[in-house]
């Protein structure tokens, strides 16, 4: 449900110029998805969505080119819960191992959030290597999926 709805929303702000947030809720509706202003709240916070000009002193939704990269907490936690056991580094490559079979999800997260000091990934069943510029670059990594598990563990 609410996939479908934030995939609508996508659609309607990609084919109309869209305002204010019961502009959207109305276009739900018609479209058959009843929703509050409180959910299309969230959903607009949750796809980053933002108001760029529409000309003459108008705004409209619209998605932010910079998405991804204020996604990448979120997708990182999403990794974090849902695969990676543990993480570790040697010189500039981090070693991620993740439950049976989901190495390449993993990798793939990581390869499309476009990290700065991130080569590239290559993964096979249950391991990720990462290969960053350099050493620093690999320990602040390594570093920050280590504290996030343990979050997530307590």
């Amino acid at each position: 449900m609410k996939n479908d709805r934030q995939e609508m929303i996508l659609a309607i702000i990609a084919g109309e110029p869209i305002e204010t947030q019961e502009q959207l809720i109305d276009r739900l509706r018609e479209r058959g998805i009843n929703s509050t202003q409180a959910t299309i709240s969230r959903d607009i916070k949750q796809l980053h969505l933002i108001k760029e000009p529409a000309g003459g002193g108008r705004y409209r939704y619209a998605v932010s080119a910079r998405k991804t990269k204020l996604n990448f907490a979120d997708r990182l936690q999403t990794i974090l819960r849902e695969s990676i056991l543990s993480v570790d580094y040697a010189q500039n490559i981090v070693v991620l191992k993740t439950m049976p079979g989901l190495a390449g999800a993993a990798g793939a997260a990581f390869d499309g959030m476009e990290l700065a000091q991130m080569v590239g990934s290559i993964a096979g069943d249950d391991t990720v290597l990462i290969v960053m510029r350099d050493v620093e670059s690999a320990a602040e990594i390594c570093a920050e999926i280590a504290s996030m598990q343990k979050k997530f563990q307590k």
